[in-house]
């Protein structure tokens, strides 16, 4: 799981809808790929921030910016190839999505959340 979902998902229990999910015992892996500063140019302005520092954090990536990198900085080399690296190479291969608000658990396995629910918790 490349961690740019993490920062898109909700959580799927019926009425929670809880954001964002929250990474435990995330196992991580780096997978190498090709530098795509224009993909996080464009990525940047549909990121929710503040979300974002807090992944970042739980995965024990604190040199992310505590603001949302402006015009100048869409332009800087090395915020783009560290977000890069951060949202895009990446990997989450084991470990849980735990919601903030309701505790449901997401386990994540050989690099892909289940986000299937129990038919007690689902829609």
């Amino acid at each position: 799981m490349k961690v740019v979902t993490a920062n898109f998902i909700t959580c799927a229990v019926k009425d929670c809808k809880s954001f964002p999910l929250h990474f435990r015992d995330a196992k991580l892996e780096l997978q190498e790929l090709d530098f795509q500063a224009e993909f996080i140019q464009n990525i940047i302005p549909r990121l929710d921030w503040d979300k974002l520092q807090i992944t970042a954090n739980e995965l024990g990536f604190s040199n992310i910016s505590n603001t949302k990198p402006n015009d100048d900085a869409l332009n800087n080399e090395q915020i783009l190839r560290d977000l890069h690296k951060l949202l895009l190479e990446i990997q989450v291969m084991e470990g849980k999505l735990i919601c903030g608000d309701c505790g449901h658990e997401y386990m994540i396995k050989e690099g892909i959340a289940n986000f299937l629910l129990p038919s007690h918790l689902g829609l």
